[in-house]
């Protein structure tokens, strides 16, 4: 073992030692679709006299923060996204109504004369500065302008006279406000009628007016008390608000997902296992193609769990339910980069087999770097837009994704490296190179150059079937429609799992006998019942689980997603964009690391696979959601991904050719990376077809549209992209241009990898 591997070999066991204790040290932070409760987002509102910014967000915060903390909900979360939205988490939150009541209030409390009745709530004030309202009692009141605010409060508390049976609610004032009510209850003492009332106004409703109860000269200063036959919680979180202080702008809940804590459970067991069990019959398969070097990288691909998992507590995110989809897809993407350097080793010992093994996969690891960089770069980027541009969840999966592949390079391209090279050698290893895998081509390989098939003759029959292709697509989507998920369209989507069997027409007449007839009631996996419906209150949608439990020996919601109109349009418009900015920093990309007529065939191809995975769930009626969104980035990413290495073929052959015809040139290169391109795709369809089968409903349909999406973007790399590129050489002819050309590599070279 020569020192640079020995040296090498120490560096990557004293990383795999960092991540292991940094894994033992630190705790991961679950996403609350993994760890169960209610997630709440608020979107504040400018007013006349304050901006909905930064800093009145900030403000706002903090007294949400001291009303959620009094109803005493263990470690909640609160965050600012962007300038004017509140991220609020309560984990282990099933019922969020009080929260939401308790959080959503504006709590703008003031106290005010009372002028007199109102002959009627459309009656003209007897001054431009007064307000008709109504009482307590729904009555209409004239009041005057407010004598004090909030802010003058300096506490509330609950309080119950052992007399009543009500209770009510004392107020403290600070000395500001002590003056300013004496003066107010002073005035009212020595008035008659309803003049004798202060009215007591939280957020534009009375919700008490007594009389002052003093006589004329008499003045009441420090302390009061709001009676209104008040029950104990009602008393409560009125104290909680009054003393939480006003938020300096009003806040509405544009987004509320409550998740039970046995979904999630089962959502991490089931990922795992999908993770373990792709990875068992990807290692195997490895193993079975390439020998003893796929069995190592086999090894080297146990350690990207550790390596993603040290990263992901390293940095402090969160998992959620699509980044744990996200890690799982990785793997296939560590199995694309091996599968590359394997590949152009055996190549590489096919032509020198006197040189060695060891010369023969260093050269390998330095001639797939390339590629490997230029497809991860295409990942990194729809992973860094579906973070930018994603809500939620899918933020999660955009970060763990780019996790995903860093790790996932590192545990390809360093440690498969170092193991590999360890092994080979060895003087046992290095006398018996069919052990290795690396002493042929493969039968797929040779099949192929044997034969020696021409694709680009029938360019036009791929081309003519791609296009037949898009045109059923198109059919599915303009003519069958596109079921668009909640995310897109505003409204509420319950998961209620019933304690018995219920047939979906039956929790369908039940739901609509509640009052509810306008809502979607399908039946979902292990007897789950799917209701979607318009935008209803939190009363409501515990009606509808009520409804169904009593007809099924009850029922409890697993999973209630209410999502507002406003927000709904613009997360569908942020997916439009993000699908543009996708196929612009492609084209870009590409356009930069190849020429431009290579970029603009991917791009191309990259839309004709996104368009026929959307014809497809269109034909099929399967929701286009957020998590649809996250697969079909994730499609453009592995579209290019395998593009990118038949041109990089393309472009290595066009410029090493003596004047052979360009369409010569990329039928060669199609048919030499085919091995490549069917090994790396079957080695993902593992792994997407253990997510689809254990994986459950939250992410089933996310592995399908991978599995499609892979399908269709593995023929479209070779079939639909290459013939375009080659139209476009004829069309737009341009010269290949020259690389720098690397070393010779000797046996202790270290290639050109980190």
């Amino acid at each position: 073992m020569s020192r640079g591997v020995l040296l090498r070999l120490l560096l990557v066991l004293g990383l795999l030692g960092a991540c292991a204790a940094l894994a033992l040290e630190r705790e991961p932070r679950l996403g609350l679709d993994l760890r169960g409760g209610t997630q709440i987002t608020l979107e504040a509102s400018s007013t006349d006299r304050v901006e909905a910014n930064a800093e009145s967000t900030d403000r706002a915060i903090e007294v949400l923060r001291g009303r959620v903390d009094a109803l005493g909900i263990s470690e909640p979360t609160l965050t600012r996204a962007g300038d004017d939205r509140i991220i609020v988490e309560l984990p282990d939150v099933q019922d969020p109504r009080e929260a939401v009541e308790t959080i959503g209030r504006t709590a703008q409390l003031s106290m005010h004369p009372v002028v007199g009745a109102a002959a009627s709530m459309e009656a003209e004030p007897a001054k431009k500065a007064n307000r008709i309202v109504s009482d307590e009692d729904g009555a209409p009141l004239e009041i005057g302008p407010p004598s004090l605010a909030g802010e003058d409060i300096s506490g509330a508390d609950a309080v119950q006279d052992p007399t009543r049976v009500d209770w009510a609610v004392t107020v403290d004032f600070d000395s500001t406000g002590s003056e300013a009510f004496g003066n107010l209850s002073a005035k009212a003492a020595c008035a008659e009628g309803d003049q004798r009332r202060i009215a007591i106004v939280l957020d534009d409703e009375i919700i008490s007016s007594p009389e002052v109860q003093v006589p004329c000269g008499g003045r009441i200063t420090g302390t009061t008390e709001i009676t209104g036959n008040f029950s104990n919680q009602q008393a409560t979180d009125l104290a909680i608000l009054i003393e939480g202080g006003a938020l300096p702008l009003p806040v509405e809940v544009i987004e509320q997902r409550t998740v039970g804590p046995t979904l999630g459970a089962a959502a991490i067991e089931a990922s795992w296992q999908a993770a373990l069990v792709g990875l068992m019959i990807t290692a195997l398969f490895i193993a079975l193609v390439y020998r003893l070097i796929g069995f190592l990288a086999t090894l080297a691909l146990s350690s990207y769990a550790l390596l993603a998992y040290a990263l992901l507590v390293g940095i402090g995110s969160t998992l959620t339910l699509p980044g744990l989809a996200g890690f799982v897809l990785a793997i296939g993407l560590a199995i694309d980069a091996n599968v590359l350097v394997f590949e152009r080793a055996r190549e590489e010992y096919r032509d020198h087999p006197s040189a060695g093994l060891r010369r023969a996969l260093a050269i390998g690891f330095n001639k797939a770097w390339t590629a490997i960089i230029d497809s991860n770069v295409t990942t990194l980027l729809a992973a860094g837009l579906l973070f930018f541009l994603g809500s939620g969840p899918i933020k999660g999966f955009g970060i763990t994704l780019s996790i995903g592949v860093l790790a996932s390079m590192v545990s390809a391209l360093v440690i498969a490296r170092v193991l590999t090279e360890v092994v080979v050698s060895a003087k046992a290893v290095e006398k018996r190179p069919p052990i290795t895998g690396l002493s042929n081509v493969g039968k797929v390989r040779t099949f192929l150059e044997e034969k020696r098939p021409d694709l680009m003759v029938r360019r036009r029959l791929w081309l003519a079937l791609s296009g037949g292709v898009l045109v059923l697509a198109l059919a599915g989507i303009f003519g069958n429609g596109l079921n668009l998920g909640v995310e897109f369209t505003g409204g509420r989507v319950l998961e209620i799992t019933p304690t018995q069997t219920i047939s979906a027409d039956d929790a369908r007449e039940v739901v609509s006998d509640a009052g509810f007839p306008e809502a979607t009631v399908q039946a979902a996996d292990g007897g789950q019942i799917s209701v979607r419906i318009g935008d209803i209150s939190d009363d409501d949608a515990v009606a509808i689980t009520d409804a169904i439990g009593a007809a099924a020996g009850g029922a409890d919601t697993e999973e209630d997603i209410q999502i507002g109109a406003s927000l709904g349009t613009e997360l569908r418009n942020k997916a439009l964009i993000a699908f543009a900015v996708a196929f612009l920093a492609q084209l870009a990309y590409l356009a930069f690391r190849f020429k431009w007529t290579f970029g603009l065939s991917a791009v191309l191809a990259m839309f004709h696979d996104v368009l026929i995975v959307t014809g497809i769930f269109a034909w099929l009626g399967k929701p286009i959601d957020g998590i649809f969104l996250a697969a079909t980035m994730t499609i453009i990413g592995l579209s290019v991904n395998d593009t990118v290495v038949v041109f990089d073929r393309i472009r290595e052959r066009w410029f090493t050719s003596t004047g052979e015809p360009f369409n010569e040139v990329a039928n060669r290169a199609a048919v030499e990376t085919m091995p490549r391109t069917v090994n790396t795709g079957l080695g993902a369809m593992f792994i997407l077809a253990a997510l689809a089968v254990l994986g459950g409903d939250s992410l089933r349909d996310f592995a399908v549209a991978l599995l499609i999406g892979l399908v269709v973007g593995t023929y479209s790399s070779v079939f639909t992209a290459t013939p375009l590129l080659t139209y476009l050489q004829e069309k737009w002819p341009l010269s290949p241009t020259a690389r720098v050309k690397s070393k010779e590599l000797t046996p202790d070279d270290s290639g050109a990898v980190i």
